[in-house]
């Protein structure tokens, strides 16, 4: 008797396996008769089903079985699922598998959009499976639950795959582990629809294209940030390494297999279309600020600053992870320069190697201006934001293109002005272009630094107000959560086929999305901008 094996799997494996070994169909003229009739027949066959008779199958094979019989079945339906495109009046029944390093409760940003993303497909009526990391990105010693169900959302956490950020190697052993794990589940995960992939860990795309081959399922590339672009911005690998441009080959390949392309600015776009013209699979969609933890709240009236005693201090805050590329110090020299100013208190939230810097300079010199928090819990998120009179963003020159700060989406939701610290040309500029919300200073320019931070503290409260909902207002007419989840769902929903007509962020359309006023009404140039 046969062994049954799952039946997409057992013939996708079986047509690779052939094609490997070099196994050629017979040629018209050694078939018998008909048989070449009854072939062109069924291939063109509509939904790929076929019509003409067929021999009886060899008892000695027992195809005939009730298991034989339910695996030709499913092939014929899936085959027909490929082919048939879905209408407007059919509900979407497929599986969507996400694939991410890191999902909530975590606190990285990359998995608390992603929970946004899989949440809205999940509404929509997808089955939606996430896999991810059992532990902590930031701190491996937190485990999460091995399988769970949030908000619809089937999450399923593979072990040793993450060993946290102290090291290179530790890193890479778990996003291999991790690569492995995912494409292995993918392999098996019934009735595929799509997959959506981003840049946790930055060697996702391996699990992602192998799923793609075997299961011939569309796969859409969330682009978050760009290595080893980032890796060789700031130092820490050389472009011409082995290691590099097999990273930088694996990228390509990615992005030619992708059927959909988001990155989240315009810079980043042209980025990716530089390395493998793309820009006809490109759509632009900047992340959103996670609204439900962001409510702006009364200054006087914030538990957060009555919990750490800030109490009538002109706060700067910077919240979020202190990477490489959003480097700190020159915020923290600032504070050196301004210790003898008591009227001014910088509060430090988060985590990466920059706050392994404040730690130092606290423990090592007297900085009564300055404190350092861990990352704060996903529910106290509006109070620790809004606890701040002024928000500083971060960012170098190089990394434009390269990483996306999305710290500044959450300071704007609070309905706080933004002080960044960074180039004069990217996604942060473009939107302090559209709206005036905050200032911007360069890294090198410590002076102006300092100019800015004491005027901004010398303001008046209604005016740091008034900016501060210029920015929020901002974020509820373009850049909401609810907005920008539906156009992300609606772009994965036509990439499966199952859309009833082309999205407003659709394949192809060179105009703003989703207005042609969305510049004027502050995302700069073209920060919702799609390809042509």
């Amino acid at each position: 008797m046969c062994r049954w094996t799952p039946p997409v799997t057992a013939s996708i494996a079986r047509t690779h396996v052939l094609g490997a070994f070099g196994r050629k169909r017979p040629h018209r003229n050694t078939m018998p008769d008909g048989a070449a009739d009854r072939m062109d027949a069924d291939r063109d066959h509509p939904h790929g089903v076929p019509t003409s008779p067929r021999v009886a199958p060899s008892p000695a094979l027992n195809l005939g079985s009730p298991r034989a019989s339910t695996a030709r079945r499913a092939r014929r339906e899936n085959a027909s699922r490929r082919k048939t495109p879905m209408h407007s009046g059919d509900r979407p029944s497929g599986t969507l598998l996400f694939l991410t390093q890191v999902y909530v409760p975590d606190p990285t940003s990359v998995g608390q959009h992603m929970a946004g993303a899989a949440r809205e497909m999940v509404r929509r009526g997808y089955r939606v499976v996430c896999l991810t990391s059992a532990r902590g990105y930031d701190d491996p010693s937190r485990v999460y639950p091995s399988r769970e169900v949030l908000d619809g959302v089937e999450v399923r956490r593979l072990p040793f795959t993450s060993f946290g950020k102290q090291s290179l190697a530790r890193r890479l052993l778990g996003a291999v582990s991790f690569v492995l794990q995912a494409a292995w589940h993918g392999l098996f995960t019934r009735n595929l629809s799509g997959v959506v992939f981003s840049t946790s860990p930055p060697i996702c795309s391996l699990a992602a294209l192998c799923v793609k081959l075997f299961r011939r399922v569309p796969i859409l590339f969330w682009v978050m940030d760009v290595n080893p672009d980032q890796a060789v911005s700031i130092g820490w690998a050389d472009e011409k390494a082995l290691s590099v441009r097999l990273f930088d080959g694996l990228n390509r390949l990615a992005l030619r297999a992708s059927d959909r392309i988001v990155p989240l600015d315009r810079f980043m776009a042209e980025r990716l279309d530089s390395k493998v013209p793309c820009t006809a699979k490109q759509t632009v969609l900047p992340p959103w600020p996670h609204d439900a933890h962001s409510a702006p709240s009364a200054r006087e009236d914030n538990p957060f600053r009555s919990e750490h005693g800030l109490g009538d201090r002109f706060v700067v805050m910077y919240s979020g992870n202190a990477g490489p590329t959003s480097p700190i110090t020159a915020l923290l020299e600032a504070a050196r320069a301004m210790r003898a100013e008591p009227a001014v208190e910088f509060v430090f939230i988060g985590g990466g190697i920059g706050m392994e810097e404040v730690h130092h300079a606290i423990a090592t010199e007297e900085l009564p201006n300055v404190r350092a928090l861990p990352y704060q819990p996903l529910e106290c998120l509006p109070n620790s934001l809004a606890a701040a009179d002024l928000h500083a963003v971060t960012m170098i020159d190089a990394a434009v293109g390269i990483n996306h700060p999305c710290k500044v989406y959450g300071a704007m939701a609070a309905a706080r002005p933004v002080l960044f610290i960074g180039p004069t040309d990217c996604h942060v500029t473009d939107l302090l272009e559209g709206a005036s919300f905050g200032w911007r200073v360069g890294h090198d320019d410590p002076d102006a630094l300092l100019a800015t931070l004491r005027h901004a503290a010398g303001l008046e409260g209604s005016e740091l107000a008034r900016m501060g909902e210029a920015g929020r207002h901002l974020i509820e007419e373009r850049l909401s959560e609810a907005l920008l989840t539906d156009r992300f769902a609606t772009l994965v929903e036509w990439m499966c086929g199952a859309a009833s007509s082309t999205p407003s962020v659709a394949p192809g359309d060179s105009r703003t999305s989703p207005t042609a006023e969305s510049s004027e009404a502050g995302y700069g140039r073209g920060g919702l901008r799609r390809g042509a």
